[in-house]
């Protein structure tokens, strides 16, 4: 049985305006997000790839209203965060958490760990009693594979590993029912990146999360997944079950994606199909017509750079947008 939608994005859209221009004026309009949509049940884990620049972050801010989108809707717990104000989104964004990239950058290095886990607690009068607080802390440290006596700590006394798990507790400490991981591993060593990625699986069976986890690393994406939804400048162009997507994908741009992926046995390495795009990424201040990717698309036709291909159900729960799929 399908569990019930938690969040849900429609439409989506998201432009940045350019400066520079005579007396300041906007001289162009970026286009980070451009039509997005997808939706997240409750207790699964969505991934979100792409290359640098396709505008996965951006879509994480503007679910958690860290950025305001230009138009669109997203409804979360039933709730359509863009209608609210600012007084109304916080009591929802208790329920909305995040953990971002770079675990050095995201902690306050004048505050102790214990600081650091306490104050959104105390901020968001979870726990008014300070004795009380202090042993949440604690649980929340142990919780993430940490000593309680870690509390003492400045993050400068930690690692990176030790860093991004107080990074998982802070967003934990909400009692949060989504929480957007941004490129949580990509700052780690790959053997600290096992461990955080099974901390994540462990917590989500454990505490019944839902997860939208933003990355590049489509090896890591596979690992962690239910559903994983490639972005490429600002659009979906695949969505599908994981086994579905690496198995059986439509759109051109994941194939050449995957097919970058190594694999560790030599021989089926030397065996298998590359997908070598050619030129770049475009500007998002100026992104073709018609099919964004048509530009690097080894099987683009005349169709292709007039015509935008919607994003389409082609199988069952199997979405792509490419008009030759």
């Amino acid at each position: 049985m399908t569990t019930p939608v938690l969040l849900e994005v429609s439409d989506l859209v998201k432009h940045f305006a350019v400066g520079g221009g005579f007396l300041g004026r906007a001289e162009g309009l970026v286009r980070a997000i451009d039509g997005v949509s997808f939706a997240i049940h409750r207790g699964e884990t969505l991934g979100l790839v792409g290359e640098s620049g396709c505008g996965k972050t951006t879509t994480g801010r503007c679910i958690l209203q860290l950025e305001r989108p230009t138009s669109g809707r997203i409804a979360f717990e039933g709730a359509e965060l863009t209608a609210l104000s600012q007084d109304e989104l916080r009591g929802v964004r208790r329920r909305m958490q995040v953990i971002f990239q770079d675990p050095y950058s995201s902690l306050n290095p004048r505050m102790t760990v214990g600081q650091i886990l306490e104050e959104p607690i105390k901020v968001h009068g979870i726990v008014p009693d300070q004795a009380a607080r202090t042993a949440r802390v604690g649980e929340l440290l142990t919780q993430v594979g940490l000593h309680s006596q870690h509390a003492d700590r400045y993050p400068h006394q930690l690692s990176g590993g030790q860093r991004q798990r107080v990074g998982i507790a802070r967003a934990l400490a909400m009692e949060p029912s989504l929480i957007v991981c941004d490129e949580p591993v990509s700052a780690l060593d790959v053997s600290i990146q096992a461990q955080i990625i099974n901390l994540l699986e462990e917590l989500q069976t454990r505490l019944g999360l839902t997860y939208l986890f933003i990355a590049h690393d489509l090896s890591v994406v596979r690992h962690i997944s239910d559903r994983v939804a490639v972005m490429y400048l600002g659009k979906i162009v695949e969505l599908a079950d994981r086994q579905a997507l690496y198995e059986e994908p439509l759109h051109p741009y994941t194939r050449a994606l995957l097919s970058a992926v190594p694999i560790p046995d030599p021989q089926l390495e030397a065996r298998r199909e590359r997908v070598v795009l050619r030129g770049e990424v475009p500007s998002p201040l100026n992104p073709p017509s018609g099919c964004v990717f048509h530009p690097r698309c080894p099987i683009a036709i005349d169709r292709c750079t007039a015509e935008i291909p919607p994003l389409r159900e082609i199988k069952p729960g199997h979405w792509a947008a490419c008009h030759l799929a």
